[in-house]
């Protein structure tokens, strides 16, 4: 597989790392004249509440169901001064819709940049003006460092001025990502039919991590005992870039 391949997009360029391509990509739209950026209220990155602080852009959070965008909210916050910034596998748990959320931003002239770290190898990463994905430790992409920043329409690449990597290590990496990720569907399905009794959310949505709710103390031993003897990674939520409710996210993305 290529990367054009992987994200559909015509013109692909190599930075250092995921949060310089959210950089770059929120400044094309700044200078294309959008001065507002939606964002998901969980599921996101860190820096998605950073980044448009730093380019004096607006953000506004959008409802979500865990993660998975609410349509009727952005359909009533997005117009043509918006930028949706989403990921399209919130939390690395649970793939969105991104057909019906591309169809939202046509309708309402809104700006889409899809962070596609987590979705890469679906169909979903190829839907936006812009694509992002990161290939850092622990990413389906696990090169250690890198990025990538594609769109169709070339020009909007002479909106900035963005320093190329080159990352000759990248093209091993490719080759390996089907084995990588129909690994991570076969943990993934396991873990969902083994927990069966437990709250997880979102179990029929196509993702890597898995991510279950507790209500108390008994619960949550009993979720992380199962982490620990599968020698499985695990973190506790509420966290932003996994679900904010009481959770154990299992970190199958970490094996």
């Amino acid at each position: 597989m290529d990367l054009n391949e992987l994200t559909g997009k015509e013109h692909i360029k190599l930075v250092s790392r995921g949060n310089k391509a959210l950089l770059y990509a929120l400044k094309i739209a700044k200078k294309l004249g959008y001065t507002k950026v939606l964002i998901q209220d969980q599921g996101g990155w860190i820096t998605y509440k950073q980044i448009p602080v730093r380019l004096k852009l607006d953000f506004t959070e959008l409802k979500t169901d865990y993660g998975i965008i609410d349509l009727k909210d952005l359909e009533a916050k997005a117009d043509e001064n918006t930028v949706l910034l989403i990921n399209s596998m919130p939390g690395y748990f649970a793939l969105e819709d991104m057909d019906e959320i591309e169809s939202v931003c046509i309708r309402k002239k809104c700006f889409l940049i899809n962070d596609a770290t987590g979705s890469i190898g679906t169909k979903a990463a190829k839907k936006g003006d812009i694509i992002v994905a990161s290939f850092g430790d622990a990413k389906p992409i696990d090169l250690g460092k890198g990025a990538l920043i594609a769109t169709d329409d070339k020009e909007l690449f002479d909106n900035v001025k963005i320093d190329e990597e080159e990352l000759p290590e990248l093209d091993a990496k490719l080759e390996k990502l089907p084995k990588r990720l129909d690994y991570f569907e076969k943990i993934h399905d396991k873990i969902i039919k083994e927990l069966k009794g437990h709250d997880i959310i979102h179990p029929k949505k196509k993702g890597i991590n898995v991510i279950v709710k507790f209500t108390c103390d008994e619960e949550k031993e009993d979720i992380t005992n199962y982490c620990l003897d599968n020698k499985y990674e695990y973190t506790l939520c509420p966290r932003y870039i996994r679900v904010e409710c009481d959770a154990i996210s299992i970190e199958v993305k970490r094996l």
